[in-house]
C-alpha cells in the first residue's frame, strides 16, 4: 500500500449493473496464489466470471494455516478497528505478562516498527474505517450464504447471533459508542442486561455489568467451508495446484508468472494475471512484484474442546460470545465441538503454540462454563494478516495485471466473500475500461 494511503468506499447502484460475463473473459488465466479462505474465494468469484483460474497452495489441502481453527464468529459485530490509543495503553501495560491478551515481543524490527508508526497514524481514522470495514461485513453474509447455498456447503452454520459481554461500565459505555459507529455502517445491534443476556444464553457463569446483541451475526466452521468451497472449484474446472512451493512471481504489465520448486528444479507456469492471497507471505511477495504490502502477522490461538458427553453438550452455549476484557470469542460447532479462539501476539513469522498462552484459554471455559469437561482440548495457533490501518488491501497492484486481496487481519472470515467479489470485478474491469461492477456492494478501493 501507498504510505498514507486511504481507503475509500463507492456504492454501485443496482440499476447499473451488469452480468459478470457481459464481457468475454472466458480463456483469460489467472493465477491465485494462496489456499486459505481469502485465495479460494478469490479463485470461486474469477472463475463465475468465466476466467480460466490456477490456484497454487503450498500445503497438501485447502485451509491449513490462518483457516484452519479460527474463532469460527462472521461478525459484523467485531468490526471495529484497532487503531486507538486504548490499545497501545493495553499494550504496553500487558508486555510483560506471558498471558496476556494483547502481547508484543519487545525485541525490535525494522518490520515491527514501521508498523506500528503506520498503525499510530491511521488513529486519525479509527471511526470512518470502523464504520467502512462494518458495511463491508454486512455486504459479505449474502455472498458467503448463497455461494454455500449453490454449491451445497455444510460449515456447521448456526445463525443464532453474537453476545458481546463486558464486566464493568467502563468496557459497556465504550461498546455504546462502538455501536453508533456499526449502526452509521448498517449493523444494528442491541444492549442488554444481564438478566436479558441470561435469557439469551443460559449456560453463561458469571457476574456481568450488561451486554449487547447482534441478532443478525453467526458462526460457522471456516475450515469446512474453505474446503468445502475448493471441492466446488474443482466442478467449475479451476486447476488447483496443492503442495506448490512458490519461489518467485514476476509480471511485466502484460504478461506474469509464478514459479514453483520441484525438487532441484523450478517450474515457471505463465498467466495473464495474477491475484496475491497469500496471507502474512504476501508482504514477501508483493516487494517481489514492485509494491509494498506492510502486512505484520498477529499470532492468534485457538482451543477447540470436544463435547464427549452428554453433560458438557449440555453445559455449552449455543449462541456465540466475545468477551470484551480477555478479547476472546466463541463458536459452538455441531453438537460435540466448541471452540474458544482469541489473543493476539506481535512476535513475528513464529508459529509456535505456547502453553502460557493456552491456559488462559482453557481457565475462561473452566470459569464461564463450569459444566463443560475440558479433558479433550485441542490447542492452535495461526497468523493473522494484520495491515497498519486494520482494512484489507483489495485491488490492483504497480503493475496492471497484478491485483491483493489479502491483510484481512481478525476479519478474513467474516470479509472474505465481499473482498473476492470485489477483486474479481477489479480484474474484470481490467480488460474492459469503463466496466461496471456485477456485483451492488460496496468496493473498496486501495490505492496501489
Amino acid at each position: 500500500m501507498v504510505r498514507g494511503a486511504t481507503p475509500c468506499l463507492t456504492v454501485w447502484k443496482p440499476e447499473t449493473m451488469k452480468s459478470p460475463t457481459s464481457f468475454s473473459s472466458a480463456g483469460k488465466s489467472v493465477a491465485v496464489i494462496g489456499g486459505g479462505i481469502t485465495g479460494v474465494t478469490t479463485a470461486y468469484a474469477l472463475a463465475k466470471r468465466g476466467f480460466a483460474v490456477t490456484l497454487f497452495e503450498k500445503h497438501r489441502y485447502a485451509a491449513m494455516e490462518t483457516s484452519f481453527a479460527n474463532g469460527g464468529q462472521l461478525s459484523a459485530s467485531n468490526a471495529e478497528v484497532w487503531n486507538h490509543w486504548s490499545t497501545i495503553f493495553k499494550g504496553l501495560k500487558w508486555m510483560l505478562k506471558s498471558d496476556a491478551p494483547l502481547l508484543v515481543n519487545p525485541k525490535p524490527s525494522w518490520h515491527k516498527l514501521s508498523w506500528f508508526a503506520e498503525f499510530i497514524g491511521n488513529m486519525p481514522h479509527y471511526r470512518r474505517n470502523t464504520i467502512e470495514t462494518t458495511r463491508l461485513a454486512v455486504a459479505a453474509r449474502e455472498h458467503l450464504f448463497a455461494w454455500a447455498r449453490a454449491e451445497g456447503v455444510d460449515f456447521d452454520l448456526k445463525r443464532e447471533g453474537i453476545l458481546h459481554i463486558y464486566r464493568d461500565k467502563k468496557g459497556f459505555d465504550h461498546a455504546g459508542e462502538v455501536s453508533k459507529m456499526l449502526a452509521e455502517g448498517g449493523l444494528p445491534r442491541r444492549a442488554v442486561t444481564p438478566s436479558e443476556m441470561q435469557a439469551i444464553e443460559p449456560t453463561l457463569a458469571g457476574s456481568y455489568y450488561g451486554g449487547y446483541f447482534t441478532e443478525s451475526d453467526s458462526t460457522g466452521d471456516i475450515h469446512k467451508f474453505t474446503n468445502g468451497l475448493a471441492a466446488a472449484l474443482l466442478r467449475m474446472g479451476v486447476q488447483c495446484l496443492y503442495e506448490q512451493d512458490v519461489v518467485a512471481l514476476r509480471s511485466d504489465g502484460q504478461k506474469a508468472s509464478v514459479t514453483v520448486r520441484e525438487g532441484a528444479e523450478q517450474v515457471v507456469h505463465p498467466f495473464e494475471s495474477l491475484v496475491v492471497c497469500a496471507g502474512v507471505e504476501s508482504r514477501g511477495f508483493s516487494a517481489q512484484l514492485g509494491d509494498r504490502v506492510n502486512i505484520y502477522p498477529v499470532k492468534g490461538y485457538s482451543i477447540t474442546v470436544h463435547l464427549n458427553d452428554a453433560q458438557s453438550q449440555a453445559a455449552a452455549p449455543t449462541v456465540s460470545l466475545l468477551d470484551d476484557e480477555t478479547k476472546l470469542v466463541t463458536s459452538r460447532l455441531g453438537a460435540d465441538r466448541f471452540r474458544v479462539a482469541g489473543t493476539a501476539e506481535f512476535n513475528g513469522y513464529n508459529k509456535d503454540i505456547r502453553a502460557d498462552r493456552i491456559r488462559p484459554l482453557v481457565e475462561w471455559v473452566n470459569q464461564c462454563f463450569p459444566g463443560i469437561n475440558t479433558r479433550q482440548v485441542v490447542p492452535w495457533a495461526g497468523l493473522r494478516p494484520m495491515l497498519p490501518n486494520m482494512m484489507p488491501r483489495v485491488g490492483r497492484g504497480r503493475q496492471a495485471n497484478v491485483f491483493y486481496n489479502t491483510g484481512h487481519g481478525h476479519l478474513g472470515w467474516t470479509l472474505s466473500a465481499v473482498t473476492a467479489d470485489m477483486v474479481a470485478d477489479v480484474v474484470l474491469g481490467a480488460l474492459r475500461p469503463g466496466f461496471i461492477p456485477a456485483s451492488a456492494t460496496p468496493a473498496l478501493v486501495l490505492p496501489g
